[in-house]
């Protein structure tokens, strides 16, 4: 086995949360996701602490180096693990209902807008590597959220989320959280109108989701269990996090 190196850190694109009985570690580059039950999820704590890797059996730093989950570091800094909080168990239904309410009716130009954004998102997804296709639909979010100027209200930021998931249910294409969310922010960002774009996490199971808020932090178009997730990362907005 090649030796460990003495100090390591988390790279730039990627998040912890640790929900307690579980640790989940995000890489926002490619989109891989790996938990961490409790034994092995003590021993990350331990490591995050230090910076070092040491307390970390020595397969699982292996593993995580070479999932690119943890990269050598020239010096040994404590690891930014974020706390996320728990809630009651879930299967996503309340989440995600599946289509069981139809949106409300659309103006016409506004459907082709919002057909336009989802486009849009579809041709950066499919425009290069699949193993990046994340981190090029974080960018384009990014990119998008820099052009803006003043923050959409509540009634502007709803009309946009609204008018993407009309046009989500004629898409040909996967149009499920992470698409919707970034075609409305392209779709505001036309008008310069700012919000801010967060993906979260939540647990029992361990399930991702994003959505869009307005910039006083109120979430758009959410059901109240978007709540229950703890934002691991967040674009636009004075607290803004690209990885």
């Amino acid at each position: 086995m090649t030796d460990l190196p003495a100090s390591a850190a988390l790279p730039p694109q990627v998040r912890a949360a640790d929900f307690g009985h579980v640790l989940v570690l995000v890489d926002y580059r490619t989109g891989h996701v790996q938990g961490l039950l409790p034994a092995a999820a003590e021993r990350f704590r331990e490591a995050a602490r230090t910076g070092r890797p040491a307390p970390l059996p020595d397969i699982l730093a292996a593993q995580l180096l070479d999932a690119g989950l943890l990269a050598p570091a020239p010096v040994a800094r404590p690891w930014k693990v974020i706390e996320a909080a728990t809630a009651p168990p879930s299967w996503g239904g309340t989440e995600h209902p599946a289509g069981t309410t139809r949106p409300a009716p659309v103006p016409q130009r506004a459907l082709l807008s919002a057909a336009g954004a989802l486009a849009a998102v579809a041709a950066v997804k499919t425009a290069g590597n699949s193993r990046t296709t994340m981190l090029r639909v974080l960018r384009a979010v990014h990119r998008a959220a820099s052009t803006c100027r003043r923050p959409a209200t509540l009634e502007q930021a709803t009309a946009a989320v609204l008018a993407v998931r009309a046009a989500g249910r004629h898409s040909p294409g996967r149009a499920a959280c992470l698409e919707e969310s970034a075609a409305a922010v392209l779709l505001l960002a036309a008008r310069r109108l700012a919000v801010t774009w967060c993906h979260g996490i939540a647990a029992d199971p361990v399930r991702l989701h994003a959505w869009m808020q307005t910039m006083d932090g109120t979430p758009v178009a959410e059901p109240p269990s978007t709540l229950a997730y703890t934002p691991i990362l967040t674009i636009g907005g004075r607290h803004q996090r690209q990885p």
